[in-house]
């Protein structure tokens, strides 16, 4: 990886507050596919350290991979995963049909 910007959710103002980190790998990443309103939605969750061994990490809002690749492994499911959003929190939640 080469840079990645992360997002904390600040559920007061009902959106992300994004940092973007240069020159960092994924040390790890973990998250979900599933449909809203008929289209893939992806929901990812890192962290990612430079070269001071300093981790970051949050809600994955883009990535960018520099010469080198991404090695990501994607098991499927053999239940439907659904978002929709939930109006009272304003957050997308997972469901499982």
């Amino acid at each position: 990886m080469r840079d990645i910007t992360f997002g904390f959710y600040d559920f007061e103002k009902k959106d992300f507050a994004p940092k973007t980190f240069h020159g960092v790998e994924i040390a790890g990443m973990t998250g979900s596919i599933a449909w809203k309103e008929g289209k893939p939605s992806v929901h990812l969750h890192a962290a990612a350290a430079g070269p001071d061994f300093a981790a970051v990490g949050g809600h994955v809002l883009a990535a960018k991979v520099g010469t080198g690749s991404a090695e990501i492994t994607v098991i499927a499911h053999d239940k439907h995963l659904e978002r929709r959003t939930d109006p009272k929190l304003a957050v997308d939640i997972l469901g499982l049909n």
